[in-house]
């Protein structure tokens, strides 16, 4: 894909998210996670894109771009940097972590040869942790994708990890 490509593809995709979700601060989440949707990150032409298109004066753009990347950098959810076909959220909140979240964790970075944020070289997997994915009550949890595995045990990941060859 060329560079002309896909920056006319982040206009386009900016261009709908606007439609769709609106111009105030409000539509801001929704945005990038559309775009977050279709690239698996938002690119970082998408920040200036949406300044552009939602008509953010000249000497504010710098600023805007800076909160959007913020917005961007802090969910979850949202992701800067390219991620693999499969993000593996790992819950490394307290519950999780009282019940064997650790050996979990351990055996998913042993598997991938991973560490947190890293991405496979082949751009299978990306492994992330996250504080609480909401279901403490069968920790420890991990989500791949939409996908949810509750009260795990190392010896499952491998397994687990098969299903999605």
């Amino acid at each position: 894909m060329s560079a002309l490509m896909i920056e006319s593809d982040v206009v386009a995709l900016v261009q709908a998210a606007i439609e769709k979700h609106g111009r105030n601060p409000d539509a801001f989440i929704p945005i990038l996670s559309e775009i977050n949707h279709v690239y698996g990150h938002v690119p970082g032409d998408a920040f200036h894109e949406i300044c552009r298109q939602i008509r953010i004066p000249d000497d504010r753009v710098r600023v805007m771009e800076s909160q959007l990347y913020g917005l961007a950098s802090f969910y979850d959810m949202l992701s800067t940097k390219p991620r693999g076909r499969h993000v593996i959220k790992f819950c490394e909140n307290a519950p999780c972590h009282v019940v064997g979240g650790k050996a979990i964790w351990d055996a998913l970075r042993e598997e991938l040869k991973l560490e947190n944020g890293e991405t496979t070289p082949d751009s299978k997997w990306t492994l992330v942790t996250t504080s609480c994915i909401g279901l403490c009550s069968v920790g420890p949890v991990m989500l791949i994708d939409d996908d949810i595995y509750g009260n795990l045990t190392p010896e499952q990941v491998p397994d687990i990890l098969e299903r999605y060859e």
